[in-house]
């Protein structure tokens, strides 16, 4: 082997700057901060993307699909191109700019998404498209430079790279955990991104200082200052436009110029509740005026109900149910804590016995309620402009059923349109569990003119169908009332929504509008 050791000819030179790391500038302690920081980073733009694209965008399966595809497309990409640049250029001097360039995108992305969103929301996604992509790549592609940076000695490769392996998946992890449980409960997206971006940008600037000439040392330190001051005014200067930012939710109460005590409560750009907060027996959205119709005429004026409701929304039903019908106690489960403290400081809402509001998974709370317990159910959960499938599902019916007295009813509202898949998927499963089903919508959206809101009811006696129509007519809102054979035509040959299979979000048909 002309003088060369098996040994030595098995080994890349492993040569020591002295301070006890070799040659290329890095420790093995520094580069796994680095992998496990940028791979956190990485998780946390992708989670946080999904939020700060809903107001424009909706909050849907396919939504959540898109954003998930962009984020693992650009660590696919990263990782491969930052493995072929570490071969071409020297990694130590890649590492830095890698950082800054990653925090100086994640910085200006709340500021050029909602800039996108003023104009309409396909230009949201794309820009904020472009903005998860970029840092994603650029941080994926830390690992590969600081695997070439560690490998100092082949006969280690095997360790070096499972190790570094698996501390950026720890850091994934971190990041995922910290952002669900932790950043998004606490901190507005716009925060969090704004910070991620300068903490990733001066990481930029320490890894840059420390493994570059010192004479540029200096210049790197003001490039980042100028990025970290435009980062934050740019956040600054495009306010994100929420009166609360919830967990789940950018939450606006808008005043209805034309009544005093009117108040819309809008989701991420969806009107989802309006509450008049000098008189709740005003009912403006005529979904809710129909829920209120079915209730009305099922009981006798005046007598108070046992009620719970899947979804709190402005607690529109629950205060109308205890202005017409006093005496009468609801239960609500509302998963989001941010919507209920709107509905206290901004709606007036006052929660006590006779209405509990619980911060809680719908169907988990539903779960915990006794049988033969309740008068009457409304649902009236969305995420986005779908109910969350898990509510819509034979299984959920059947639960719903065995709470209710003999005499109950459960209405719940839906949203659908084009063909309207979902909501005859939904009333079909309905008609599996309970014996009398009627649906009430504009005249249009039962013969395929259209769609919107549909209010579906269900018990296990008769529904009094022309009081129904008749009340709903009263209040001016022109809807129409089906049952029986017209209902059976009209949903056709619709499948059964299961746990085991409920595909919501691809059978609804949404629509851009606000509901």
């Amino acid at each position: 082997m002309s003088g060369q050791s098996a040994e030595t000819a098995g080994r890349a030179p492993a040569a020591d700057d002295g301070g006890g790391r070799p040659a290329t500038g890095i420790g093995a302690r520094t580069g796994a901060v680095l992998v496990f920081g940028s791979s956190a980073a990485v998780l946390v733009v992708e989670l946080v993307a999904l939020r700060l694209l809903a107001p424009y965008v909706g909050l849907t399966m396919e939504m959540n699909t898109t954003v998930i595809g962009i984020a693992l497309t650009a660590i696919a990409l990263g990782a491969w191109a930052g493995g072929r640049a570490a071969d071409v250029v020297a990694p130590r001097r890649a590492l830095g700019p890698l950082l800054a360039l990653s925090g100086l995108v994640v910085g200006l992305t709340p500021g050029l998404v909602r800039l996108a969103g003023l104009s309409e929301g396909a230009l949201a996604l794309l820009v904020g498209g472009l903005c998860l992509f970029l840092p994603a790549a650029l941080l994926t592609a830390v690992t590969p430079m600081v695997t070439k940076l560690l490998l100092v000695d082949l006969e280690a490769t095997g360790t070096v790279v499972g190790r570094l392996s698996g501390i950026g998946t720890a850091g994934g992890i971190a990041g995922t955990v910290l952002t669900g449980f932790v950043l998004v409960s606490v901190v507005p997206v716009s925060v969090i991104l704004i910070a991620l971006g300068v903490v990733l940008l001066l990481a930029g600037v320490l890894v840059d200082a420390s493994l570059r000439e010192r004479r540029r040392r200096g210049r790197s330190v003001l490039l980042a200052g100028v990025a970290v001051g435009g980062s934050v005014a740019a956040g600054v200067a495009v306010p994100d436009g929420c009166d609360v930012e919830t967990r789940y939710h950018c939450a606006v109460v808008e005043k209805d110029p034309e009544r005093e005590g009117g108040r819309t409560l809008v989701l991420d750009g969806l009107r989802h509740s309006y509450v008049d907060v000098d008189d709740p027996e005003h009912l403006e959205f005529a979904y809710v005026q129909a829920i209120a119709s079915v209730v009305d005429t099922a009981y006798p004026a005046g007598e108070p109900l046992d009620t719970y409701h899947l979804g709190a929304g402005g607690l529109s039903v629950p205060t109308y149910l205890e202005a017409v019908r006093p005496g009468s106690t609801s239960v609500v489960s509302e998963i989001d804590p941010g919507v209920v403290e709107v509905d206290r400081e901004l709606l007036g809402v006052e929660t006590g016995d006779h209405l509990r509001v619980r911060v809680e998974d719908a169907r988990l709370g539903l779960r915990a309620l006794d049988d033969d317990s309740r008068d009457l159910v409304v649902g009236d959960a969305f995420g986005g402009v779908s109910v969350p499938w898990h509510l819509t599902t034979r299984e959920a019916v059947a639960d719903i059923g065995r709470v209710l007295r003999e005499d109950g009813l459960y209405t719940v509202n839906m949203v659908d349109h084009g063909e309207l898949a979902f909501v005859r998927a939904a009333v079909h499963t309905l008609r599996e569990e309970f014996t009398h089903v009627a649906v009430a919508a504009e005249p249009g959206a039962f013969e395929g003119a259209g769609g919107g809101n549909f209010v579906a009811t269900a018990a296990g006696t008769p529904i009094d169908t022309a009081a129904w129509a008749e009340r709903i007519a009263e209040r001016g809102s022109g809807w129409r009332v089906v049952e029986g054979a017209e209902l059976t035509e009209w949903i056709g040959e619709a499948t059964t929504l299961t746990d085991d299979f409920a595909p919501v979000d691809q059978l609804l048909t949404p629509y851009p509008q606000r509901r």
